[in-house]
């Protein structure tokens, strides 16, 4: 029997369970993945100062707001590309999860399930992401169907102009053997999960990038998703191209992917509602800061301006709560519910954010925090 108390248990469950090619895509990073240690690394070092009689703590708010939309807990899923292939139409469990968490949802441009069907799925708005896509039309469409949804917010990912180099997908076959070497290779690993091979192989059906699927005119393979993202995310994106995006969403904007605090004023400038400060969960440039690195100097730069969230290393409540501190407004769940859908579908997602849940309640017991409002940089030990 698997003991589930933490995400480093979903991880593991999540790895047990899944083809290793879905794995590997789910929990790697680029090239050395120097980046993604260093997110989880540099945030769990932070040292959080702990605080004793501070009076009635047991009246804890975790409520917060963001974007006029009222949350249970100051974070959101992130979006995650082929998540729907973790779990049977994974993308509309997840948001079933976080609906019944009062949290947001954000859904990839590249998810297996549609905007349309997530909605269905869904009981209150959720956010949808977005890249720079050289077919301008088939963004455009993308972003009316948003609309047309009741989508709220727009999350646009701004550090994917190219897919990064990933070696573990190479080493699992999702990337580099194209054609029936490639299939074959890939289903011989479902074939050792019959867990998985049944619920989402048999009857997850269809397997296929719903948003893209229009584009990719019945190419429904792994190696044309690949190829379509090679070929049509645009490198040539500049600062003037918002300009398109705002002319066709009217809601919320969040700029996704941002490190540097020269980037997070010129989002400020063009008028952005928000931004998350991001590398990709380690899977595009290797060798930049962590979040936890990146943070502090841009939440000074913007934090009176714009909505600063953060996402990258989130393994626990307390790391939320490390964010917070640094400078974050709200914090993006990545790996976290891509591990526990994987694991235990929709179930998973909402036990883990119940750990996550339980875990902030601890940190702020013991830091003297009793609102997310008092979450700031005098709960780090060093400081105060």
């Amino acid at each position: 029997m698997t003991i589930i108390a933490s995400i480093p248990d979903f991880r593991e469950a999540a790895r047990r369970r899944l083809p290793r090619f879905l794995f590997e895509y789910m929990d790697g990073g680029s090239y050395a993945e120097v980046t993604l240690r260093r997110n989880v690394e540099d945030l769990s070092n932070i040292a959080l100062r702990q605080r004793v009689l501070c009076g009635d703590m047991g009246n804890l708010d975790l409520s917060t707001e963001l974007f006029g939309q009222k949350l249970a807990l100051p974070v959101a899923l992130a979006p995650i590309g082929l998540a729907g292939l973790n779990a049977r139409r994974g993308e509309c469990q997840a948001v079933r999860a976080a609906d019944k968490a009062g949290i947001p949802f954000t859904l990839s441009t590249v998810s297996a399930c549609t905007i349309d069907e997530v909605a269905t799925a869904a009981q209150r708005p959720f956010w949808f992401q977005l890249y720079m896509i050289r077919d301008r039309a088939f963004m455009r469409d993308l972003l009316a169907q948003a609309v047309a949804a009741g989508c709220s917010t727009l999350v646009f990912t701004v550090d994917m102009p190219v897919p990064g180099s990933r070696y573990r997908d190479y080493h699992t076959g999702l990337a580099g053997s194209g054609g029936l070497k490639g299939a074959a290779w890939r289903a011989a690993q479902a074939a050792t999960k019959p867990g998985w091979a049944w619920d989402v192989g048999l009857h997850g059906r269809p397997h296929a990038l719903g948003n893209v699927a229009p584009v990719l005119q019945g190419r429904t393979g792994i190696e044309d998703f690949f190829a379509w993202m090679r070929n049509n995310f645009d490198p040539s994106i500049s600062w003037a191209d918002l300009d398109f995006i705002r002319a066709e969403w009217n809601g919320p904007l969040i700029i996704k992917g941002l490190l540097d605090p020269e980037d997070a004023k010129a989002a400020a400038d063009i008028g952005a509602d928000g931004i998350v400060v991001s590398n990709h969960g380690g899977r595009q440039l290797d060798g930049v800061l962590s979040t936890a690195r990146a943070l502090p100097p841009i939440a000074a730069a913007v934090g009176d301006r714009l909505t600063v969230l953060a996402d990258g290393g989130v393994r626990s409540g307390l790391d939320v709560l490390r964010l917070l501190a640094l400078g974050a407004k709200g914090v993006l769940l990545g790996r976290a519910w891509a591990y526990a859908l994987a694991a235990q579908g929709e179930a998973g997602v909402t036990k883990m954010l119940s750990i996550i849940e339980a875990e902030m309640r601890v940190a702020m017991t013991l830091t003297g925090t009793r609102r997310i409002s008092d979450i700031n940089e005098t709960i780090l030990a060093g400081t105060g």
